[in-house]
């Protein structure tokens, strides 16, 4: 009996099927580079304006929502806006060639293009005021940018460590006082983290890290 396929055919065979398997492989790494950052954690990142957050934060002690005016009350924390720096540098600084970009700015109506240094990708469903709220501190994700000269990641920002803090929530949060303070915080009592999270409503280990809360 002759077999019904011919030893040319099941050899085409095999090499689409390769191909297919070469093509998926090739997709996924395409895809995961892609949902990359563009920079790597403790990566310092240029700016079109070198702004120390260090000067501003760590020596001045300028209040973050002084600059990122929606942190409380928007999915953003927002970039500073020409006329936020000008608050300050209409008056200081006037002539240092480091803030032509704002003077242009300022002339032109155009925004400073600031680099966004905490850029997670667009099927990631995430709101900064509710962490805020929540008793999420900065630095539990910014990490200390008063020690920045210029801004890096010091977190991942991979699903991975997001569930990491969503799975054990009360062990992330501080009152609400102290979530801005860039300054290192005693551990809370347990007992304290249970009345936080009694105040806050947090909620469940598996609602926090059910697909759909981050992935709608």
């Amino acid at each position: 009996m002759a077999a019904p396929f011919s030893k040319p055919a099941v050899l085409a065979v095999k090499l689409t099927l390769l191909a297919i398997l070469g093509l998926l492989v090739a997709a996924v790494a395409a895809a995961h580079w892609r949902m990359r950052p563009a920079y790597g954690v403790l990566e310092p990142i240029a700016q079109p304006i070198p702004f120390s957050h260090k000067h501003h934060v760590g020596d001045d002690g300028i209040d973050c929502r002084y600059c990122h005016t929606s942190v409380e009350k928007s999915g953003f924390a927002g970039m500073p806006s020409t006329s936020i720096c000008l608050s300050c540098h209409s008056q200081l600084f006037l002539d240092s060639p480091l803030l032509a970009p704002l003077h242009e700015s300022a002339r032109t109506g155009r925004p400073v293009q600031w680099v966004r240094v905490h850029d997670l990708p667009d099927f990631v469903y995430f709101e900064h005021d509710i962490h805020v709220n929540k008793g999420v501190a900065c630095v539990e994700c910014h990490g200390r940018v008063d020690q920045m000269p210029l801004t890096w990641r010091t977190a991942s920002l991979e699903m991975q460590w997001c569930l990491g803090c969503h799975r054990n929530a009360p062990q992330h949060i501080r009152p609400l006082s102290k979530v801005l303070s860039m300054a290192p915080q005693r551990p809370l009592t347990p007992e304290e983290v249970r009345q936080l999270d009694r105040l806050y409503r947090l909620r469940s280990a598996n609602a926090l890290t059910n697909c759909s809360t981050c992935h709608r």
